[in-house]
Parts: C-alpha cells; structure tokens; sequence
C-alpha cells in the first residue's frame, strides 16, 4: 500500500509529533503480551510503574490495552479484511500497533482522523518510517465502516452458536462451552465478559474489619462478610498496603466461605494449590478463628513466594511449602477441610485477563483435564474421614467441572455434598449435578457479578 497521503487525513510523512506516553505505555504492554506471553494486566502495571504517567494517561493506556485484548480476535479480522492479507504475513510489532488503532476507531470516541494519526505517529516512532504507510492506509478502510457494520459482515453466513462468538467477541469454542452450560442465557454471560470488572477487596480474617476498608471508600460486596468493591487504585488503602486485606474477586471468597461452613472434623486445614495466596489468607484466618491451622501448598516457587507474602499478617507464621500436589509431601489423611482450587482455563475470569480468551485451545482442556483429575484424587486421599474438599475452577466448561467431578467420585465413592445450601445469600447458585441434582455452585458474572467460578464440595468416607 501507498505510503504517500491519503484523502481526508493527514499522510504518513507528514510533520513528526512525539508519541503520548499513553499510546506508547499501551503499545508497550501489548509487545509484553504476545512477544513474551505476559498477562496484561500485570505488564501494563510495571509499565505504569516505572514511567509514573498521570491518573489520565494511565487510565488511557488501561483501557487501550485491556480494551485491546478483549477485542483482539474481532479486530484482527477486521484488520485482516482491511488489508486484504493474512495478518501473518505483517511484523507482529505492526499488528499491535493496528490493534490499538482499530480498537480507537472502533470502539473510542476518538476521532477517526486523531485516531490514524496516533496510530502514524506510534507506528513511526516504535517500528519506523517504512511502515507508516500501510498503517495509514488499513486503518483508513477499517474506519470506513462502524463496529456493527464490521460484525454484520464477519457474522454473515453464519448463525446459532457460531454467530453468537461472533457479536460477542469470543473463539466459537468458548462460546460453545458457555452455551453447553447455559442454553440460551450464554449471550448474557458472553456479554458480561467484555465488562471489566472493578477490584474488589477481601480482609483477612482477625487481622482487619470490612468497616476499614468501607471507611476508605469501598462499598461493601453483596454476598461476601469479607469483601468491598473499590473504585480506584488498592494500593491506597492503607489495609492492603499493609497486607491486612488484599484483592479477590467475590466469587473467590465465596467458595472459601463454603468450605468454611461446611461440617467437617476439627483439625489442621490444606490449600492444595494455592498461588497466588488469595484463598490461603483468607481461609487462614477462619481457620485460626476456630483454633484451628492451615498448611498452604503451591508447586511454583515464584507462585509459593507470593502466597508468603499473602499470608505475612499472620502471627505465628502459616506454613507455606513448595510442592506438587499429585506427589503429596504430606502424610494421607492429614488434613479435615482441603481447598483444591484447580489449574484450569481461566475461562471464568475472562472480565478480568482479557488476553486469555485468545490465548487458550480446546487442546488446553484435554491437556489439564487429567491432571485436574489427579489432583484431586490426591486431595481426597490427603483426607480424613468424614472431612472435606472443595474442588474450585474458574471455568464452567463442562470438561473441567462436573465430567471430573463424575469420574473421582465414581473412582473413589466420596459423597458429593449440596454445596448451595451453604451458600443460602446467593440466588440462583446451583448447577445441576450428573446424578440429577443440583449440588454444585456455578457462580456467573451476569447474575451475581462474580467470576464464574465452580465449586463442588466432597465429603471422604
């Protein structure tokens, strides 16, 4: 494509601006996550960091990049449509930069002309001059239509499930796996996930009081005695900054406090897998509160270290160990309440991890399917008699949840518990079951704001 002007806006080799420190940050991030794999969240916070932008700038470069990425897979069609060749066939470096420009026009109010020229004189500045053109150009036919025009065009011919992947922005085989679950109210849960979610904030039981963090401006969460929704940035709240309270979403306190409830034997308490320490400090201090203790187990040592930092509150310590979990580094039957939050997907958390929806395959599915399986054969036998475990995914696909749940248990003959009778605030929590009731609880983001998570609670014989 040409490099020279083009009509109506100015051309790539017009006068040179400096790039705002927005764009760049945004731009920046994106290289993180498909050239290093990086989550975006957490390398749009580094960036932001280290270059110490303004509230302004850096809530721009939040919404390019999160926006970005919930978007990627619609733009790139766009954009491949756009340029009339795979997007392949381009320097990755000038892919991301046509997703934040395609982003801007198709989904900001930016104007169409600031928009492709941002995008220039970003392309300019991080790749050079050479691609200038082609920038330019694609994003000038990708704003020839709005984003409804776009998906009416990549959705014609297609229609039930297929469609529906299409107008909400996800792979067809996640919109497969919501649909599966759901039936027809999936296009709520689908649309619920390109809704950011806000930080929601958990205490630490016995070492800080919801009514602090309220005071610091958090409203407190509907269901949850532990948690507060904030608007703004944790880090100034003095109990997080000191490690009194953290950040989980409501749906993962929940689950804790499920297990919580449930009757169980007095006796110590494992977190099987318990990186990043979310559910460790807080099911540490409930178990505390009954005198009781807790052992918190992560495989990864980076991921062991920061459930330590989680659990720092706690005087005496909490243990931590590094271990696996299929090979136990524990004694059978040690533990009375063991909390399995599974490696899974994370399709339930796609608000929150926006890149991930086109990170992950089925093929991730057949791959952790077995090991969710292990894994909790390994906690059951970790257990007493007459305790419990809480099996946790945040996915609702039917391969990580009840098709798991069904072979343990007819592997090892545990009884499967009502797990929303211990959760009675919560409306509408159930999910059937594969012998005809409805003992899980699947938590969604449209009906209670939360992740979608999945909890079964298993009591060992």
């Amino acid at each position: 494509m040409s490099a020279g002007r083009t009509s109506g806006g100015r051309g790539a080799r017009g006068p040179r601006r400096p790039v705002d420190q927005a764009r760049r940050a945004a731009y920046d991030a994106l290289r993180s996550v498909h050239a290093a794999g990086a989550y975006a969240n957490l390398a749009l916070g580094e960036i932001l960091d280290r270059r110490h932008l303004d509230d302004r700038d850096a809530a721009l470069a939040t919404e390019l990049v999160a926006g970005t990425c919930r978007l990627e897979g619609t733009y790139d069609a766009v954009l491949e449509a756009a340029a009339g060749r795979p997007l392949s066939s381009l320097q990755p470096a000038v892919v991301d930069v046509l997703r934040l420009g395609a982003h801007q026009v198709l989904s900001m109010r930016t104007p169409t002309r600031a928009a492709v020229d941002s995008a220039v004189d970003l392309a300019r500045s991080a790749i050079g001059e050479r691609v200038t053109g082609l920038v330019n150009a694609v994003l000038r036919k990708v704003a020839a239509q709005d984003l409804d025009g776009w998906l009416d065009q990549l959705a014609a011919g297609r229609t039930g499930t297929a469609e529906l992947a299409v107008r909400t922005h996800h792979p067809l085989w996640i919109a497969q796996a919501y649909v599966d679950v759901l039936g027809d109210e999936a296009v709520e849960a689908l649309q619920a996930d390109n809704v950011a979610a806000r930080p929601t904030l958990v205490v630490r039981p016995g070492l800080a009081e919801r009514d602090e963090l309220v005071d610091a401006g958090a409203v407190a969460t509907i269901y949850s005695p532990y948690g507060a929704v904030l608007e703004g940035n944790p880090a100034d709240v003095a109990a997080v900054r000191e490690g009194r309270a953290g950040v989980q979403d409501e749906g993962s306190q929940l689950v804790a406090l499920a297990l919580f409830r449930v009757e169980a034997p007095a006796g110590r308490w494992l977190d099987m897998c318990a990186g990043p320490g979310g559910k460790a400090a807080l099911l540490a201090g409930l178990a505390r509160d009954r005198g009781e203790d807790l052992l918190a187990s992560e495989l990864q040592e980076h991921r062991a270290a920061l459930v330590a930092q989680s659990l720092r509150g706690y005087d005496p310590p909490i243990g931590v160990l590094c271990a696996d979990g299929t090979r136990p580094a524990w004694a059978a039957q040690a533990f009375t309440r063991v909390m399995l939050d599974a490696p899974c997907t994370g399709l339930g958390a796609l608000r929150r991890r926006p890149e991930s929806r086109w990170r992950h395959s089925p093929e991730d599915v057949d791959e952790l399917a077995p090991l969710q399986a292990q894994l909790l054969v390994s906690a059951i036998r970790s257990t007493a008699p007459g305790g419990v475990v809480a099996y946790v995914t945040c996915s609702p696909h039917e391969a990580e949840t009840e098709d798991v749940v069904q072979a343990v248990v007819e592997e090892t003959g545990v009884e499967l518990l009502d797990a929303p009778a211990l959760l009675p605030e919560v409306p509408d929590c159930g999910r059937r079951d594969p012998w005809g009731g409805e003992r899980f609880v699947q938590l969604w983001p449209h009906r209670h704001r939360t992740d979608a998570m999945f909890l079964a609670l298993l009591r060992v014989r």
